[in-house]
């Protein structure tokens, strides 16, 4: 029998390793330009009194970098810590097997609305069960029913969740524009 380099434990070991590094290399990527697009929108240091957030840098709420440790003043946070919060707690896995665009447009609801919130209005869009969680169910309907679709449904829903808030009337234009954003991206 002659030998076959491609069918060899060897080959297959090292091109399986190669690829796994390389679909994570994309996946950090797609993270890496979700979180440039986001840090452009959410800015550098605020302390505004309508805002519920209270003092903020680079979109990261004070409560939010004390509870990963942070004990210094806001308006000092490294980029590099309100990256890792963002990655940590935004970033959901499954968001790496989506398409960038859907991925972005959820992962932007879940650091404006709060994780949870972010995925009950893409579970109402999809009509599926609303938990809260970005399961396989959830992930497959949203896939079902294709990325232009669901932005443009999510995107109506979250502007539907804005207009309901009493914030409205002072943050109002700048949450359609950040809507906006997404659906030119």
């Amino acid at each position: 029998m002659d030998f076959n380099p491609f069918c060899s434990e060897q080959y297959y070991q090292h091109n399986s390793s190669v690829f796994n590094q390389r679909v994570f290399e994309i996946m950090d990527t797609n993270f890496d330009k979700a979180f440039n697009i986001l840090h452009e929108i959410e800015g550098g240091y605020s302390n505004n009194k309508h805002d519920r957030g209270g003092k903020t840098m680079y979109g990261i709420t004070e409560s939010v970098a004390r509870a990963h440790g942070y004990t210094g003043d806001m308006n000092l946070l490294p980029l590099g810590t309100a990256k890792s919060i963002y990655k940590s707690n935004y970033w959901l896995k499954e968001f790496d097997f989506l398409p960038f665009q859907t991925a972005y447009c959820i992962f932007d609801a879940c650091v404006n609305h709060g994780v949870r919130r972010a995925i009950l209005m893409a579970q109402i869009v999809v009509k599926a069960r609303e938990d809260g969680l970005l399961g396989p169910n959830t992930t497959a309907l949203i896939t079902t029913m294709g990325s232009d679709k669901f932005i443009k449904a999510f995107c109506s829903e979250r502007l539907h969740f804005y207009t309901s808030l009493q914030e409205w009337n002072i943050f109002g234009k700048g949450w359609t524009l950040r809507i906006a954003r997404i659906l030119a991206l």
